[in-house]
């Protein structure tokens, strides 16, 4: 069974603030290599049986597969919902001079 080494974790915060202040920490703790702030986006979503819509910023993570629990931890306890998005994907390919620089820059 293929278990990546790289992944890309999506999360999205309530504001610019709240996304700089995560993203600065996991690059600082060095559990990610990069982490990319979008846009905001307008998020549309159920939340206690309501329709609801509001402005989100959404973060790009990129890090190690074996940082995943750190990283989850750390953006739970620094996040503002009570239950934040929190998306793994693998990277299962990729630009190989890149994929080492997430893993120079990562702590494994």
């Amino acid at each position: 069974m293929y278990k990546p080494k790289q992944l890309v974790i999506l999360t999205t915060c309530p504001d610019a603030e709240t996304a700089k202040m995560i993203a600065a920490t996991l690059v600082e703790k060095q559990l990610a290599a990069c982490v990319q702030i979008g846009q905001t986006v307008e998020s549309v979503y159920c939340w206690d049986n309501e329709i609801c819509q509001s402005q989100e910023v959404p973060l790009q993570i990129k890090c190690m597969a074996d940082q995943y629990h750190a990283i989850e931890q750390l953006v739970i306890q620094m996040h503002p919902y009570e239950v934040p998005e929190f998306i793994a994907t693998p990277i299962i390919g990729g630009f190989g001079p890149y994929l080492q620089w997430i893993e120079d820059n990562s702590q494994s």
